[in-house]
């Protein structure tokens, strides 16, 4: 890299990124850095490929930053983590940055492991666990004092989401900061794009669409000594008890991206979905669909039609896009009325998102001005669960499902008391007309 390209240190930026953010404060090298020098100790609860990753994007992030502790219920997973961390510790560009790796003695595992990291003295909590969890470590990490980055979605049912949104209220009277993982919002293009929209240039949204179509993704075979949990939690991805299903784990980035044009969430869903793609041993698949289309109605007769797919050999599609009064917007591509906002070279000189969402979290914590997202994460993972909801039952009582109904459902997916020697019988896969909701 030459002098005159910027290196991935010199984009972290001495404020938090917002809608109406100038397109230059991400472009232009700065030797500035997050406000203030008050250590950030972060704790890790969810030693996955994400949290690790997490790690990694949080030591490249901001100055004085330490890892500190770290959480799973599998302590493989733990081990792995802790290695992949100290190796990340070493690298030049986190050292230039004064950044340390420190978890010696510190790294917990089992069911309650997040117990014990919050009782350390992190100020900063990642959250990185299947997202079935996520309510419970959201309300634990606020009620220890802890900021928080956590992944999306943040539940899987309408109980989950009351209890985040009622998380989200105590972290604002105790002044925490929470930043989640729809990295998006911390996107160069996207927030270039979306402000733009937001100021009218293809004016009133009429309809938009958006996509998530992939091939298929991973599962976890059984092995002979798992136990019933141990096997759905290793292939957690597969049980909607835990995942929230591939529309509400995967396709909420898209959802929130509308949420976020639109400025509103739906009020009705009407879906259509199941199983039809080919693959070796089925039954490792748990019991989520491999295919959604959602119908949803936002207010003002507004309809946004979702695609989300994981079937191999098919068109695939990772997007967005509305349709306005004065033209359209394919938001994905920050192309409006079919000019391109931001350049190519424009876009790969922006800061990598995943890093930015940590600066703009590390920068508000630091400035005394906590930035929290919870709601709107909340919000759009609900949009996710009421298009999930929709389709597993084809309705209810043979309407369009509405957004209140499915909020204020009673329906829990997570198992109660967890133990690794419960018996935990795979749940059916849904049949629309058939399957009931409470």
């Amino acid at each position: 890299m030459t002098n005159s390209q910027p290196t991935r240190r010199d984009f972290i930026k001495t404020s938090t990124v917002a809608a109406g953010a100038a397109l230059a404060a991400n472009l232009l090298p700065s030797n500035l850095y997050a406000a203030g020098d008050d250590e950030i100790k972060v704790g890790l609860i969810g030693c996955g490929g994400r949290g690790t990753g997490a790690i990694d994007n949080v030591l490249h992030s901001a100055r004085n930053v330490r890892i500190v502790a770290l959480a799973d219920a599998f302590q493989d997973r733990a081990d792995g983590c802790e290695r992949r961390a100290n190796e990340l510790g070493q690298q030049k560009e986190v050292a230039d940055l004064g950044n340390k790796v420190d978890v010696k003695g510190r790294v917990f595992a089992g069911l309650n492991a997040y117990e014990d990291l919050l009782k350390t003295d992190c100020n900063y909590v990642m959250l990185a666990t299947p997202p079935g969890f996520r309510p419970i470590h959201l309300a634990a990490a606020v009620a220890a004092g802890k900021n928080v980055f956590t992944e999306k979605p943040v539940a899987v049912d309408g109980p989950g989401i009351r209890s985040v949104l009622d998380t989200y209220e105590k972290a604002n009277e105790k002044k925490l900061a929470i930043v989640a993982g729809t990295q998006r919002r911390h996107q160069l293009g996207y927030l270039e794009t979306i402000k733009q929209l937001h100021d009218g240039a293809i004016g009133d949204i009429v309809a938009g669409r958006c996509y998530w179509n992939m091939e298929v993704l991973w599962c976890k075979p059984r092995e002979k000594q798992w136990g019933d949990l141990e096997y759905q939690m290793r292939n957690w991805y597969n049980f909607t008890w835990i995942c929230g299903d591939h529309i509400v784990e995967q396709h909420v980035h898209n959802l929130d991206v509308i949420n976020w044009v639109i400025g509103k969430t739906p009020i009705s869903a009407t879906g259509m979905g199941g199983r039809q793609r080919s693959v070796p041993n089925p039954q490792d698949y748990g019991n989520i669909f491999d295919h959604f289309a959602v119908d949803y109605e936002y207010p003002g007769g507004v309809h946004v039609l979702s695609e989300c797919r994981q079937i191999s050999g098919c068109w695939n599609s990772v997007s967005e896009a509305v349709t306005g009064t004065k033209g359209m917007c394919q938001v994905n591509d920050y192309r409006i009325n079919g000019k391109r906002i931001l350049s190519r070279d424009q876009d790969q000189r922006a800061v990598d998102p995943y890093i930015q969402e940590h600066t703009d979290l590390i920068a508000s914590i630091r400035a005394g001005k906590p930035l929290n997202e919870l709601k709107t994460v909340a919000e759009s993972t609900m949009t996710a669960i009421l298009g999930r909801m929709s389709t597993y039952t084809g309705g209810y009582e043979g309407k369009p499902l509405t957004w209140d109904r499915a909020i204020n459902s009673k329906e829990e997916l997570m198992p109660k008391d967890l133990g690794w020697k419960m018996t935990l019988a795979e749940p059916p896969v849904a049949v629309p007309g058939k399957t009931k909701f409470i």
